[in-house]
């Protein structure tokens, strides 16, 4: 189960966002409704972004998985 605070990766590609699959984010919020609200940081720690995802959007990060840096897309 997922809950607040909690590191996460995207299952699924949010270019209205300039986000891609397997990008982290921590949970700042657990929605009623079933979804998250998550935050997304650079590794400089500049907050890139702020959404709404729902449940099926999310996946908990894996004890045995390794993070991997990309430039952002500038728009």
């Amino acid at each position: 189960m997922i809950k607040e605070h909690d590191r996460v990766a995207l299952t699924e590609d949010m270019p209205e966002y300039g986000l891609k699959r397997g990008d982290m984010a921590t949970v700042v919020m657990v929605h009623s409704i079933p979804g998250y609200e998550l935050e997304f940081v650079t590794l400089d720690g500049e907050t890139f972004a702020v959404i709404s995802a729902f449940p099926h959007q999310v996946r908990a990060i894996g004890r045995r998985e390794i993070a991997q840096a990309r430039e952002l897309e500038v728009a």
